[in-house]
């Protein structure tokens, strides 16, 4: 049998796990919901929390907890929580965990493989950066697929009759739209545009405002430095929108929201649909210009589209219905729950990739134009950094591009190579994603020929390689982003200090087999010593530094590794070396 792989939607607000099971694919709840908030935080006792106990957490403990991390992906960034400092491919990765615990608990035995999608605007560092967090989570990532992508998948499996599909996908955090092609259950992507970060989030954020505002005017009080006081008008503001879509009116109100000069606040404003409508028209607009640039790279008009699907919750805002029909004159479809179609498409080529029987092929696109930069002409004028384009936008995946380029002088020895990201005749005005060097070249005249190949596979991850034709020397690499890229032992580091504090969601195959009432407990002297000692050293956490705290966790980890597989030889260093921190923390 082969292994099942999982689909995730790795989603800004929510995230989900599904699978395909007898062809039919179907969402797992994680915590007895089918979407789990894709919130974090630590709780009073030190231990992760996921979902919507760190969501309702964060009312309370802002400080606590993290939410919107996706938007943060492939930056050279951390976050604070609870005084600990994480990446965001470490926050994700606990998201991830979460479902993996999920989805295993669902089927009965252990999962390590998953397909993930990922916005179709995403960049190379963001995608880096979300295989990275599912290393750290302990899943093989067998591919990454876009998000619209697999809602058209979710739609389009087992469908014979030839359509062309708008995919417009308004998340929390990003937003993308495709344009896709189904005929004989064959998904081909013919053009994708986005913005990595205008969504939901966005929408809150205009509602926020307008409490502020509210608050200033009619109390004289500022909120915007009091973070329990933000946590609860943020979360206001997201109930407000919801409820926006179901009703022309709303009223928002928070008791005892804040103190202001001796005074306690409590805010009560009503919101119309129509306000908050006028307060995101520059985003819905934003998001209809991005359907034509889509429309335009797919050689289409509107009238060629056939049907429109709505993926992502905020697509539930009745202007963008109405906007859409205004535009292409017709409804929008929403048979499957926006908020899961994403999962259940992932779920669908996890299936097709695990050798399941699935009806439909898919063929998915680059959003982007990747090149390199070279001395021509621009505008008319001498130029040497002249972008020189190698796989066009909209370019099925994968894809395998190689263009000649010449030495500029004589005796040149090396080349820098610099590739880019981005639409622009001028290099420079594109995002730099990785350079390299080729050395050692032949001397002879201006003119020696360097073959530059770039090979763009199924995730979206560029390889990208430089070759002197006349000898053959080559040097190659995968672009990865410097400021995102975890190495080696930093990626094991980060994978066994998640391990250590999700400890109590972590995986093992063994737990989903029923215990032996006559099973015995380990009740050597060493192993109930060693609880004691891990007990101690977690009650200790909020008082340490966070390099201290980071050793304990480590040794903790090697400590509960020796207690599960019953190693009493090997416990004797560990609990020395933990015991010596303890004592020195509380002498």
């Amino acid at each position: 049998m082969n292994d099942i792989i999982i689909g995730i939607d790795l989603g800004t607000t929510n995230s989900e796990v599904a699978i395909v099971e007898q062809g039919k694919a179907r969402v797992i709840a994680a915590g007895g919901n089918k979407i789990l908030p894709s919130f974090v935080g630590i709780d009073d006792n030190g231990e992760v929390i996921v979902g919507e106990t760190a969501r309702n957490q964060y009312l309370v403990y802002p400080e606590r907890t993290v939410k919107s991390i996706k938007r943060l992906m492939g930056q050279d960034t951390h976050v604070k929580l609870a005084g600990q400092s994480f990446t965001p491919q470490e926050i994700s990765a606990i998201i991830l965990k979460r479902l993996k615990a999920a989805a295993e608990q669902d089927l009965g035995h252990s999962v390590n493989k998953a397909v993930i999608t990922v916005p179709a605007y995403f960049s190379d560092a963001q995608r880096q950066a979300t295989r990275e967090a599912g290393e750290i989570a302990g899943l093989e990532v067998v591919r990454m697929i876009n998000e619209p992508t697999a809602a058209a998948l979710a739609y389009g499996a087992g469908q014979q009759e030839a359509k062309r599909m708008l995919v417009y996908d308004l998340g929390g955090g990003t937003f993308d739209v495709s344009v896709v092609n189904i005929e004989s259950g064959v998904v081909e992507v013919l053009a994708s545009h986005g913005d990595n970060h205008l969504g939901g989030d966005d929408f809150d954020e205009q509602i926020v405002d307008f409490l502020l505002t509210h608050l200033r005017e009619h109390h004289q009080a500022d909120a915007s430095g009091d973070s329990k006081a933000m946590a609860r008008i943020t979360r206001a503001a997201e109930q407000a929108k919801l409820q926006l879509s179901d009703q022309p009116y709303t009223r928002i109100e928070e008791e005892h929201l804040l103190q202001h000069q001796g005074s306690t606040i409590h805010l009560s404003v009503e919101l119309s649909r129509m306000a908050y409508e006028e307060m995101i028209e520059d985003y819905i607009n934003a998001t209809l210009d991005a359907v034509h640039i889509a429309l335009k790279g797919a050689k289409l008009t509107a009238s060629n589209i056939d049907e429109i699907i709505l993926v992502g919750g905020s697509t539930r805002t009745p202007c963008i219905r109405e906007r859409l029909f205004n535009e292409f004159g017709f409804e929008p479809h929403g048979e499957v729950d926006p908020d899961l179609c994403v999962a259940l498409g992932a779920a669908t080529q996890a299936a097709m990739v695990a050798g399941q029987q699935v009806d439909t092929v898919l063929v998915d696109v680059t959003p982007y134009t990747y090149g390199t930069s070279a001395i021509g002409t621009l505008n008319g004028q001498y130029y040497p950094f002249m972008f020189v384009p190698v796989i066009h936008k909209n370019s099925a995946l994968p894809i395998r591009k190689t263009e000649a380029f010449m030495t500029s002088y004589d005796g040149q020895e090396k080349v820098e190579i610099a590739i880019y990201q981005g639409e622009d005749p001028d290099a420079l005005n594109n995002i730099e994603i990785g350079e390299f060097e080729v050395s050692g070249l032949r001397d002879v005249k201006a003119g020696n020929i360097i073959t530059l190949t770039l090979d763009l596979d199924l995730n979206g991850i560029l390889h990208v390689s430089a070759q002197e034709k006349a000898t053959g020397l080559e040097k190659s690499i995968t672009i990865k982003n410097a400021l995102s890229r975890l190495e080696g032992a930093t990626l094991d580091k980060a994978k066994q200090r998640i391990t250590s504090l999700f400890g109590q969601l972590e995986s093992d195959p063994e737990k989903f087999k029923e215990k032996s009432a006559a099973e015995p407990e380990p009740t050597a002297p060493e192993i109930i010593g060693a609880h004691e000692l891990i007990a101690k050293a977690e009650s200790l956490f909020d008082q340490v530094s966070a390099e201290d705290k980071e050793d304990m966790i480590d040794l903790i980890e090697t400590i509960s590794n020796c207690i599960d597989t019953g190693d009493i030889e090997g416990l004797e260093e560990p609990v020395e070396q933990l015991n010596d921190i303890i004592y020195y923390l509380e002498s």
